[in-house]
């Protein structure tokens, strides 16, 4: 099994020439499942949103999407209007359920959670943060999957802190959230809005239950080329690869791997 992990494409300030080479490449590696954890819009606008779909669409099928904390309207005449009153309104339209997208295929399960919001009682909106019912919804897909199927949640902020890492995600619920999912059985949670690949183990449970960004297709590149994830899932351990874009290509820029469970 293959998956192409995307997040931050930031149309509207994406990287063009990498944008237009990320579609061959990832029409080339054939993937089974692309997810896209977030942040597809710059500014929320209807024309990104509208460059989004347009682009998607030349990608093959299946796909997930999970909207990040740049997908509802920000700057402009009526956008804070829209923003409090159909925030996701522009994303749902495009590319379906905003919060609780699945997919399953054999010997994998695939869950989302949306982790943005569009206002929160303190000043920075564009923090993470997850409710108790989405975890419990989280939890109940994860424990009705087959046992021996790989079981992965999509979100665009990671629920705790990436050691080093260029930003903060400061998820409201985030760590609870994290434990609870492991002990429900997640292998894996993909996420973006920090702009740098990463693999990191998290300290619940028996530490086999990984949390993998994916870096960013925009102009907003904070330590790393701009970039995407290929997953590489076998019957012993799932392969991650960060491709960058320099000199034109798309090549292996870092590559991480690790055990599966059971």
């Amino acid at each position: 099994m293959k998956l192409v992990q995307l997040s931050d494409i930031h149309f509207g300030g994406e990287n063009r020439e990498a944008v237009e080479a990320a579609a061959i490449r990832i029409r080339d590696e054939a993937p089974d499942l692309i997810v896209v954890a977030g942040d597809l819009t710059l500014d929320g606008k209807t024309s990104e949103f509208d460059a989004a779909a347009a682009w998607l669409s030349t990608l093959p099928d299946p796909m997930l999407l999970a909207p990040g904390n740049h997908d509802t309207p920000f700057l402009g005449p009526g956008e804070l209007w829209e923003r409090f009153t159909r925030p996701w309104r522009r994303f749902s339209d495009r590319f379906g359920d905003e919060d609780g997208a699945s997919w399953r295929a054999p010997g994998i399960t695939v869950v989302s959670l949306n982790s943005a919001r569009a206002a929160q009682l303190r000043w920075n909106w564009s923090k993470g943060a997850v409710s108790r019912g989405q975890i419990r919804r989280v939890e109940q897909a994860l424990r009705a999957a087959p046992s021996a199927d790989l079981k992965v949640v999509v979100c665009h902020h990671p629920l705790m802190e990436v050691l080093g890492g260029p930003m903060t995600a400061r998820v409201r619920g985030g760590v609870d959230a994290a434990n609870r999912f492991v002990q429900a059985g997640a292998d894996v949670i993909l996420s973006g809005h920090i702009h740098l690949p990463f693999v990191m183990a998290l300290p619940f449970g028996d530490g086999k239950t990984q949390t993998v960004g994916s870096g960013t297709l925009s102009l907003r590149e904070r330590g790393a080329a701009p970039g995407f994830n290929v997953i590489e899932v076998e019957p012993g351990c799932v392969r991650v690869k960060a491709l960058a874009y320099e000199r034109g290509r798309f090549d292996v820029w870092r590559t991480w791997a690790f055990d599966r469970r059971g």
